[in-house]
Formats: C-alpha cells, sequence, structure tokens
C-alpha cells in the first residue's frame, strides 16, 4: 500500500555497475564449467572418443574464460575512464560558474574604481600621518615636563570632603509616611 502515494524509488545501481556485474557473472559461470571438465575426465567410464571431446570443450571455454576476463579488464577500465570523465565535467562546470562570476565581479567594480579607491586611501594615510606628526611634534620637553608636574600637583592635592558623622547609625530605618492621594477634579460635561 506505501507504493500507492509514495513515489519510486530510484536505484543507486548505474548502468556501468550492471555490466561489471554481468560479466563477473560470466567469469564465475566459466570457471565453474571448466572445473567440471575436469571432473568428467578423470571418470573412470569416459571414453577415448568422448574425452577428446571433452578436452575441446575445455579448451574452448578457456578462450572464452580469457576474453571474459579481457572483457572486465576493459569495462573496468571504461568506467573508470567515465567516472573520471564527469569528474572533469564537474570541474569544468565548476570553472565556468567561477569565471561568470568573476566576470559579473569586474563588471561591478572596475579598474578605475579600484584605483580611485586606492587613491584615496593612501591620501587618508598620508593625512592621518601629518597629523600625528604635528601632534607629536607640537609638544616640547618643557610642556611635557610641565604636564607632568601638573599631573603630581593634581593627585598630591587634598581634597576637601565633608565630615563623617562620629554618632552611630540608628538600628531602625523610619518609616516613611506615604504620599498622600490629591483627589481628582471632576470632569463636567461641557453644555
Amino acid at each position: 500500500m506505501g507504493n500507492l502515494f509514495g513515489r519510486k524509488r530510484r536505484s543507486r545501481v548505474t548502468e556501468q555497475d550492471r555490466a561489471v556485474l554481468v560479466s563477473g557473472q560470466k567469469h564465475r559461470t566459466s570457471v565453474a564449467v571448466v572445473g567440471s571438465f575436469r571432473l568428467q575426465l578423470l571418470h573412470p567410464s569416459v571414453s577415448l572418443r568422448k574425452a577428446l571431446l571433452l578436452l575441446k570443450k575445455k579448451r574452448y571455454q578457456e578462450q572464452l574464460l580469457d576474453k571474459t576476463e579481457n572483457q572486465i579488464s576493459n569495462l573496468e577500465r571504461m568506467v573508470q575512464d567515465i567516472e573520471f570523465t564527469q569528474i572533469e565535467m564537474k570541474v569544468i562546470e565548476g570553472l565556468k560558474i567561477g569565471n561568470e562570476c568573476l566576470n559579473k565581479m569586474h563588471q561591478v567594480m572596475s579598474i578605475e574604481e579600484v584605483e580611485r579607491i586606492i587613491g584615496e586611501t593612501q591620501d587618508a594615510v598620508e593625512y592621518q600621518r601629518q597629523i600625528d606628526e604635528l601632534l607629536a611634534g607640537s609638544l616640547t620637553e618643557e610642556d611635557e615636563d610641565a604636564i607632568l608636574e601638573e599631573l603630581n600637583a593634581i593627585t598630591q592635592e587634598q581634597l576637601e570632603l565633608p565630615e563623617v558623622p562620629s554618632e552611630p547609625l540608628p538600628e531602625k530605618i523610619p518609616e516613611v509616611s506615604p504620599i498622600k492621594n490629591r483627589p481628582k477634579p471632576e470632569l463636567v460635561a461641557a453644555s
């Protein structure tokens, strides 16, 4: 019942996988047939003519087995080539997308715009450097000594603070009377 409303699942087995599987099955079958010929040849009731026929079949099966092994190796090579080509295609597609993004970025920001921004930044840095030089160079050593003396005087100066009461503090905090509510004025209808 679940298949009525559900979608069919796609098999993760690709055509490449199926081809490798089929050739592997053929290979295993051929190996089993060659093994059975040996058993038949060793059987005592086999005549010379039948043994010759069995050896011909064995030779044919061995040749078929060699062909199958070659086909399997060719298929595996082809599968690897296909997988590599698919990866190459993904890389090329990624490069195309990256190239398109770069072209869009180049359209948004031209070389002239970048040069203008760099120039403005350099001008701002130069201006800030000039301000720093003016500030650093404007104070002489005498000015710095005077500033330090003023700072020492401020830190040494006694500030006048109020006297601390000598009486002990009360244990209970006096209650604060609540704020009296004023009567609200009545609203009179305008005539």
